[in-house]
């Protein structure tokens, strides 16, 4: 059922973004009085599933969830309507007007997409506010794994400054770090400054999600909230409710402390130490190969956070500036993809990769932020100056404007060619790497 949420939302959210994407082309388009012959969510190759004709633009659905097009009369796209293009050019066709017109249309796209960022993070910022945890609230300090240990930090670290810049938002501190090219970590430790110095060799480790830096959980109160899809616990008897208060025996004052001693017991019978009610339990089970007990707990309480609330006049500067400070961010991570050093090409994801970030429960707040995110993702994406991309025929029109001189139909075509190959390669090669991610597990 999990699975199934998060394609749900998957494909409400790329229909939202594809259609005010498409929506914006089509606009412009019939502000310049061009002819657009199809309006399509989903691309429809061989057949469609649901289409209707009003006025000179058939609108329809396809089949093929990567996307969605409108076919705009005289112009060179993914349809490669040759024969359309051996027809003397009508007023009505895109290569007829202006290149300043056809410039505008080829931008609507991403203009619409920008803007749909902006109104949706307007609307999650009025509606829900924002919420996030204080650095200062991080009380019991940070846990790391092995790659942090090496990095220099320890399990209790209380982060105080990152390249001497205090970060509100504690869960901002790696994106700053990766992003930023941060030199420095200042830690307070056993009441102590310590100055940690970041070599870079570690980002492309921190960028696959090692040397991850999380907020440090006391193990008690350790209330039992649901049970994973493999739980010894369920299976044991324990119940929803239920408080784990040791193991063996053992109390923990840490959670990290007993994630710990349980690696270290994968697959081997343990003593879960229940309070249920007044009553303490004392109940044996096998953990899992992984040396879990397939418990889920409640954190809520556990640290303070923070919910910043927005009237409806705050919101609007304040979601506007979201929206810039997400896409420079996001341009921040394109640019790591081409960097040899940070290797994050490697950990570039396909739709697997993409679904799997929405929540497996439905949540509305969660729901638009995301597809706020994406759109500016696709935004970003569609105006690279690769051909077949809206940034391909932008690239080709700007030079047009500049020179003066038009590329042949021809040369578009052979264009139009390569860039649909590149993109299919770039499909292939991202969605190769959610399959072989899988195939890890």
């Amino acid at each position: 059922m999990t699975v199934l949420i998060k394609i749900m939302q998957f494909i409400l959210s790329l229909s939202v973004i594809v259609i005010i994407h498409e929506m914006g082309h089509f606009l412009f388009a019939k502000l310049f009085k061009t002819r657009v012959e199809k309006f399509y969510l989903f691309f429809d190759p061989w057949f469609s599933l649901f289409k209707f004709k009003k006025g000179e633009t058939e609108y329809g659905i396809g089949w093929l969830p990567l996307g969605g097009y409108v076919k705009i009369a005289g112009m060179i796209d993914e349809s490669m309507d040759r024969e359309q293009m051996k027809k003397a050019p009508q007023p009505y066709e895109f290569r007829s007007k202006p290149s300043w017109q056809r410039l505008i249309i080829m931008l609507g796209g991403v203009f619409f997409n920008f803007i749909l960022a902006m109104v949706l993070y307007v609307i999650v910022l009025f509606s829900w506010g924002e919420t996030y945890l204080p650095t200062e609230n991080v009380k019991y300090g940070i846990v790391t794994d092995s790659v942090g240990h090496e990095m220099g930090l320890r399990d209790g670290d209380k982060i105080v400054s990152v390249d001497g810049k205090y970060i509100e938002n504690f869960y901002e501190i790696i994106p700053d770090i990766i992003l930023n090219e941060r030199e420095q970590i200042t830690v307070e430790r056993d009441g102590q400054l310590v100055e940690i110095d970041i070599d870079r060799k570690f980002i492309p480790a921190i960028i696959k999600g090692q040397g991850r830096i999380d907020a440090r959980m006391p193990f008690m109160p350790f209330v039992v909230s649901d049970f994973m899809k493999q739980s010894p616990a369920r299976e044991a008897g324990i119940l929803v409710g239920d408080k784990l208060v040791g193991i063996d025996g053992r109390e923990f004052r840490f959670n990290d402390e007993y994630v710990h001693y349980l690696s270290d017991k994968q697959g081997k019978e343990i003593t879960a130490n229940i309070l249920r009610g007044d009553d303490s339990l004392a109940i044996g089970l096998k953990t899992t190969e992984e040396g879990m007990l397939g418990i889920v707990r409640s954190t809520e309480g556990l640290l303070e956070l923070r919910t910043v609330r927005y009237g409806f006049f705050e919101s609007i500067p304040a979601g506007i500036s979201k929206g810039f400070q997400t896409m420079k961010d996001y341009l921040k991570q394109f640019k790591l993809i081409f960097s040899k050093d940070t290797k994050a090409y490697e950990s570039l994801g396909g739709f697997i990769t993409i679904g799997s970030i929405f929540p497996g429960m439905w949540n509305w707040q969660a729901f638009w932020s995301l597809t706020a995110f994406l759109s500016i993702i696709l935004a970003i994406m569609n105006i690279l100056p690769i051909p077949a991309l809206d940034g391909g025929h932008v690239m080709f029109l700007l030079y047009e404007v500049i020179t003066g001189r038009k590329p042949s139909d021809k040369f578009l075509e052979y264009a139009q060619l390569a860039g649909m190959l590149i993109l299919i390669s770039l499909l292939i090669y991202a969605n190769g790497n959610d399959i072989l991610r899988l195939l890890r597990k």
